[in-house]
């Protein structure tokens, strides 16, 4: 059979049309010792879960712009320190690696002490407080581990070669590897016609301004966006202006919460990329939240959750360092942005408290199997001399849209390939080619793991997790008799898989076993039973399976099933919504999203933090969708049910889901039988 992808021209551009609405989104290691590698990404997520201060005596130090004191950034950290009695801030010592220190705290509310410590070396501090008391000097110690503003802290070895955008977001140009360019801050503001546009002076908003409400407080519409470099990424940091950030003394534009944003797609990186998640966006701006992302934080710019991870935790620690401590930080994005925030939340927890993950995905490899899959039943389906009608194909693909499959074929199928969706950032003179330059730029979306999977010695390329031995194709079609035993034999025989290049051929795809057990012990694979577990999730299914869109709505269960496999779905509600509904369930879920985190920050009473996130979840909130009419409902919701919503919105399935495969979809190779 041949092997090759013809397909019409009309259908690309229908494809891209239907991907328009959705926005678009660094490790690599030349040698082969990803198994350790991998199993250091495990050890740094159970080193999240150690606690941030030793304690002393009623002394205390914690610290509060990074959670996690080991993977502090940038030379300083934001404290909380509080003292036994009446003692203030002046009767303490602080030091440095036993050097004396005079950082500059202001009292908060509750009694403790807020500064920020700053000139710090890379490499431990350990930070300690001590007071003179009635029963003798008293002491904590904060050891905190600082790394470089330009990163890595725990992604492992940084891509290279990697080239530098920051022109793109008008910052200074910058210089290879590091990217690195001054921070700089403008303005805009928002119009009574309910645009934004630029400003050149904060404090003389013209005319058709409009105003804001924040803790109660009217403020003109104006904000505030600072961009500069972080990781190696461009970060953006929107919010309300009132003046000066102020991180000790609270800011009254801000109603001390974050959103950080993901954006979408899945590519290899090898540049720094030209768009964040975005964080100009009213829906946020308007109830008083900082809004923050990075181009890292994209995953068309870099497929990989851990890198995302590292980016949304330091771009974090520098806004609660601008701005103060924070209350919770909200995930928000879809599509890849999706992808990030459920893979983020559970192998890398407290980065984002709550999350709003939307037209999901439950990780990149689990989007493997229709990426692949589709690419080779198109290419069967135009090449073979066996008869089957549309219904046909259809039934074997799953999809309620015939043209989902070639959608899926025509955005994706080309990152598995060395050179079919390099970046135009990437030089065209660095990229790879067998013969003329075999060790150059490969920019499959595989590249972004190399550091957890490793590479093949016999081909330099990253060890493949792509396996489609033992995938019956079209199995319940088989099963209903909608193909006959002969259909599924050619079918299966005559389908295919792919080479390491990404190229069809004949024979099956084989993984790499090496790389599925490092794949699963990074959680590249999200389990849905570790941080995500602990985590508030609300899932925007925005329904588009009438149309040739690769966002199906299966994906949110096939999420929830993983989630039910390790007893934890209490902390996860579906909302489903149309086109016409999709304002109102957003901001329905933002605030819904605030109260539930807000609930648990309150309850200080006995059980789990799963306990705390199933009895705090806001009244009213829970499974539904938006009718027709734009109504919300409450009903429960699984695969396939049965009710209103499951009419409105029907779930169908996807290749592997028809070839038999539980709807758990966690099997990146098949048992095969004896």
């Amino acid at each position: 059979m041949a092997r090759g992808i013809t397909r019409q021209a009309v259908a690309l551009g229908m494809v891209l049309g239907s991907l328009a609405t959705v926005t678009v989104g660094d490790t690599v290691a030349a040698s082969d010792d990803a198994g350790e590698r991998a199993a250091r990404v495990v050890d740094v997520r159970a080193a999240q879960a150690a606690p941030a201060s030793r304690r002393a005596d009623g002394v205390t130090i914690r610290a509060v712009s990074n959670r996690k004191p080991r993977f502090v950034s940038g030379g300083q950290v934001l404290v909380r320190i509080a003292l036994p009695g009446r003692l203030t801030i002046s009767d303490a010592r602080i030091t440095n690696n036993g050097e004396r220190i005079r950082p500059h705290f202001e009292r908060s509310a509750n009694g403790t002490w807020i500064g920020i410590i700053g000139g710090m070396g890379l490499g431990t501090n350990r930070i300690q407080v001590e007071v003179s008391t009635s029963s003798g000097v008293e002491r904590a110690t904060l050891p905190v581990v600082n790394h470089r503003r330009r990163g890595p802290v725990f992604s492992g070895p940084q891509q290279r070669p990697f080239f530098c955008e920051t022109e793109a977001f008008g910052l200074d140009s910058a210089e290879r590897p590091y990217c690195e360019a001054p921070t700089e801050v403008s303005y805009q503001y928002r119009t009574t016609g309910g645009s934004f546009a630029p400003l050149s002076d904060p404090t003389s908003p013209p005319a058709d301004a409009a105003t804001v409400t924040v803790r109660e407080r009217e403020l003109p519409y104006v904000v505030r966006i600072e961009r500069g470099t972080i990781d190696r990424a461009v970060y953006e940091i929107a919010g309300i202006y009132s003046g000066r950030p102020q991180p000790l003394a609270g800011d009254p534009g801000w109603n001390s919460k974050l959103v950080y944003t993901f954006g979408g797609g899945c590519n290899g990186g090898y540049h720094q990329g030209a768009g964040t998640g975005g964080v100009v966006n009213d829906l946020f701006l308007s109830r008083g939240y900082v809004v923050a992302s990075s181009s890292l934080n994209v995953l068309n710019n870099n497929c990989s959750p851990i890198i995302s991870a590292e980016a949304a935790m330091m771009v974090k620690e520098h806004v609660l360092e601008t701005y103060g401590p924070a209350y919770h930080t909200i995930g928000w994005g879809g599509s890849g942005g999706a992808i990030q925030q459920y893979d983020i939340a559970d192998a890398y927890p407290q980065i984002v408290d709550g999350i709003l993950p939307a037209i999901s995905f439950p990780d990149p490899f689990s989007t493997l199997g229709p990426v692949v899959d589709c690419g080779l039943l198109n290419d069967f389906f135009e090449e073979t001399d066996v008869a089957y009608s549309a219904a046909q194909q259809r039934a074997i693909k799953g999809f309620r849209d015939p043209n989902t499959c070639l959608a899926w074929e025509l955005s994706f199928f080309n990152r598995i390939t060395a050179t079919g969706s390099c970046d135009p950032a990437i030089p065209v003179a660095v990229r790879w080619d067998a013969e003329t330059n075999p060790d150059g730029v490969r920019c499959a979306a595989a590249e972004q793991v190399a550091t957890q999977l490793g590479r093949d010695p016999r081909t330099g390329f990253v060890r493949s997790v792509l396996d489609n031995v033992g995938v019956q194709y079209g199995l319940r079609s088989l099963q209903r008799g909608t193909i006959t035993p002969a259909q599924f034999i050619e079918l299966n025989r005559g389908v295919g898989g792919v080479d390491y290049k990404g190229e069809l051929r004949d024979a099956r795809a084989v993984a790499d076993r090496a790389a599925l057990g490092r794949a699963y012990a990074a959680d590249l694979v999200n389990s849905g039973g570790l941080g995500l577990s602990q985590t508030p999730v609300i899932d925007l299914r925005n329904y588009r399976d009438g149309g040739p869109d690769i966002h199906t709505a299966e994906w949110s269960y096939v999420m929830r099933q993983r989630m039910i496999r390790q007893g934890t779905v209490g902390n996860q509600v579906i909302l489903e919504f149309g086109s016409n509904s999709s304002e109102a369930a957003a901001a329905y879920a933002l605030g819904a999203m605030d109260q539930w985190l807000t609930n648990i920050a309150a309850d200080d009473g006995p059980g789990t933090p799963g306990d705390k996130i199933v009895r705090n979840r806001p009244r009213g909130l829970g499974d539904g969708c938006y009718l027709a009419n734009g109504r919300r409902i409450r009903e429960e919701l699984s695969y396939r049910g049965s009710g209103q919503c499951p009419e409105l919105y029907p779930i169908f399935s996807n290749p592997r889901l028809v070839a038999g495969e539980p709807l758990a979809r966690n099997a990146l190779k098949c048992q095969l039988a004896p």
